[in-house]
């Protein structure tokens, strides 16, 4: 009974601090994450926008610290296909974040351009740019000191986004360079939202990469890495491990620096449709209070790869 006790304040208390280092006249949008960004990079990068060489739509759901209240769920729908002869790439996407009182959603345009430079090798210049309704329900709010001030209006009101990013990638490697947020935004509690070019310390940067190797005729390994880099903030790498056997079933490991450790698992439910499943089980503080986070994936590819166009096929 004790420790149940511990963990109600806890996990009251923690709600809470989400909520305060959110307070004041501003917010600034923060950048979502899943750990099955390898299967649809379009997530962090637009310069992936048509690199698998035929459309696709996926959706990603995350669930994050489940059990703890107010926590984060993400929910990701694109679709992207090549046009002109697979010179350009075109994409949109649809989002949905949710954090405790807090909440974002919209979509983005997405545009990348393609130029061959070898045989089988392709570099990919993307842009994006959309709109997002962002919400705050401070009214919400049951802190420890009633009639606080700082809790009497909400918040709602519009901001802009954009992002872009370099790729690179043949049938078997990838490389990417991106920054999800080009502009500074913020909104005040009478809902106006106040928005710049971000510097270099506003900045996140993402450098990710991965290679195919063929094992043998029915098994590919997949490894391939992610790192994140705030100012302000440690660098921070996903090193990820996955096995593909039989085209029809894959298996992998992931490991967050300073964060979780995470299982993920994709299944081939017909010629077009693939489905994934992600777990990650915390190795901080929180996993004493939470029982890990889910995230589920559903692509469904339309229309045939053609083997004479280099494409990236590393799901």
């Amino acid at each position: 009974m004790y420790k149940m006790t511990l963990q109600s304040i806890f996990k009251k208390g923690l709600f809470v601090v989400l909520f305060f280092l959110y307070l004041g006249s501003t917010k600034a949008q923060q950048h979502p994450m899943y750990s099955q960004y390898m299967f649809n990079m379009l997530n962090i990068n637009p310069a992936f926008a048509g690199s698998a060489g035929v459309a696709q739509v996926t959706t990603l759901y995350r669930n994050q610290w489940i059990d703890m209240p107010g926590a984060p769920q993400n929910t990701s729908v694109t679709f992207d296909m090549p046009v002109d002869e697979k010179k350009i790439g075109f994409g949109v996407q649809l989002f949905d974040e949710r954090l405790g009182i807090e909440r974002s959603t919209g979509f983005n345009l997405i545009y990348a351009f393609k130029i061959p430079v070898s045989e089988r090798g392709t570099l990919s210049m993307g842009l994006q740019a959309g709109i997002l309704n962002y919400r705050a329900n401070y009214t919400n709010v049951v802190t420890f000191q009633g009639n606080d001030p700082a809790f009497y209006q909400n918040i709602n009101g519009i901001l802009p986004s954009a992002a872009a990013g370099i790729f690179y990638n043949t049938d078997k490697f990838y490389i990417g360079f991106s920054t999800p947020a080009l502009l500074k935004t913020k909104i005040s509690n009478q809902g106006v939202a106040d928005v710049s070019s971000a510097t270099g310390t506003d900045l996140h940067l993402f450098l990710s990469s991965g290679y195919n190797f063929d094992l043998s005729e029915n098994v590919v390994l997949k490894p391939s890495f992610l790192v994140k880099a705030v100012s302000g903030a440690p660098l921070e790498y996903d090193l990820n491990l996955n096995v593909w056997m039989q085209n029809i079933f894959g298996v992998g490991i992931s490991y967050r620096t300073g964060d979780a450790i995470v299982g993920i698992a994709q299944l081939k439910l017909g010629e077009r449709l693939n489905f994934g499943y992600a777990y990650d089980k915390t190795f901080t503080n929180l996993g004493s209070y939470s029982r890990g986070s889910h995230e589920l994936m559903l692509r469904l590819e339309i229309g045939r790869h053609t083997e004479n166009v280099s494409s990236i096929r590393y799901n």
